[in-house]
C-alpha cells in the first residue's frame, strides 16, 4: 500500500517550498479595495471634528489603509459629516458623480442620517440618502470616533462579501 502523504505532487502548494500562492482574482481585488479605501472628507458641522479624531493619532484610520484624499478623483469613499442643508445638497451630488466606480458612502450623524435637531427645518435635508446612496450609517450625535471606525469595518465587511448577480 503506497502512501501519498511524501509525494510531493499531491500537496498543496506552499509559499515557502514551492515560492506561489494561488488565489482567485476576485477574491484579490476585493482585498485590494476593502484594504486601500480612500475617504473624501465632507465635514458640514460637527461631526467633522470626530471624524478628524478617527484620522489622528490615537484611532489611526491609516493602520486600515484609509487615507483621506481631497480630491473626489482620487476617492472611493465620501464621509458625510453633519447637516446637510438644501443649499449644499447640488454640491455634495456633484462630488459624489466625480468619484470613480466603485463609489461608497458613509452617513455620519444623526444629521445626516435623518435631519437630526433640525429635521423640520425649511432648510434641512431629511437624510442624505435622498440625494446620493447611502452604503452605511453611523448613528451618534455626534457619533464617536469609535464609532466611525465600526462603521468602517462595517463597510469593508460589506466590500468582502461576494457580490452575486441574479437574472
Amino acid at each position: 500500500m503506497a502512501t501519498y502523504s511524501s509525494s510531493p505532487m499531491t500537496e498543496a502548494p506552499t509559499t515557502e517550498r514551492d515560492g506561489f500562492v494561488l488565489a482567485r482574482l476576485d477574491e484579490v481585488v476585493q482585498a485590494a479595495r476593502t484594504d486601500s479605501l480612500w475617504f473624501m472628507t465632507f465635514g458640514l458641522a460637527c461631526c467633522a471634528v470626530e471624524m478628524m479624531h478617527a484620522a489622528m493619532a490615537r484611532y489611526d484610520l491609516d493602520r486600515f489603509g484609509i487615507i483621506p484624499r481631497s480630491s473626489p478623483r482620487h476617492s472611493d469613499l465620501m464621509i458625510v459629516a453633519g447637516t446637510l442643508t438644501n443649499k449644499m445638497a447640488p454640491a455634495i451630488r456633484k462630488v459624489y458623480d466625480q468619484m470613480p466606480e466603485p463609489r461608497y458612502v458613509i452617513s455620519m450623524g444623526s444629521c445626516a442620517n435623518g435631519g437630526g435637531y433640525y429635521h423640520y427645518s425649511y432648510s434641512v435635508v431629511r437624510g442624505c440618502d435622498r440625494i446620493v446612496p447611502v452604503d452605511v450609517y453611523v448613528p451618534g450625535c455626534p457619533p464617536t470616533a469609535e464609532a466611525l471606525l465600526y462603521g468602517i469595518l462595517q463597510l469593508q465587511a460589506k466590500i468582502k462579501r461576494p457580490r452575486v448577480i441574479q437574472r
